[in-house]
């Protein structure tokens, strides 16, 4: 399994349910990054997209306890609302020849981060009024293995890094 996030110096990783910063070239590698994959998040997160539409050219399974909400998502056929992991297990199995990614929020990248092997991050060298965080990496047993040279984006530095579990 795999994870992808931006984050900032302190890890933040939104407010208010939207993302910190729209840094285009990160939107870009995340959207090269996890098409034709399954992507797994929760309902914020799923909230949080253009019209609070599902991915295209995804399978979107979303964590919520208001499993209601599939009545609003009848006509897309690439969406799954679940409330458990035994039922994330089935539809991976399923979808068994595609990569996961696990893209959000704070609490399914802690319920999820152990069971990756792979993440990728886009860190940000500022700081940002955070509400949500990543979890700290290195502390759940992950190595840097890549590091982009340092880009820039509206006077703002980041890089694209590579962690593998150890």
């Amino acid at each position: 399994m795999y994870a992808i996030a931006c984050i900032d110096k302190n890890y933040g990783i939104g407010k208010n349910g939207n993302l910190l910063i729209s840094i285009p070239d990160d939107m870009r590698f995340f959207r090269e990054t996890t098409k034709d994959s399954v992507v797994i998040m929760g309902r914020k997160t799923l909230f949080s997209f253009k019209n609070k539409e599902p991915l295209k050219n995804r399978i979107n399974v979303v964590f919520t306890h208001n499993l209601e909400l599939k009545n609003n998502y009848k006509n897309f056929d690439n969406i799954y609302f679940i409330s458990n992991k035994s039922e994330l297990n089935d539809i991976l199995l399923k979808y068994s020849d595609k990569k996961a990614f696990i893209i959000g929020g704070e609490k399914i990248y802690n319920d999820f981060i152990d069971l990756c092997d792979t993440v990728y991050i886009t860190r940000i060298d500022k700081e940002f009024d955070a509400d949500s965080y990543f979890p700290n990496l290195l502390e759940h047993g992950f190595k840097i293995t890549f590091s982009s040279e340092t880009k820039i984006y509206e006077n703002i530095n980041y890089k694209f890094i590579t962690y593998q579990k150890i």
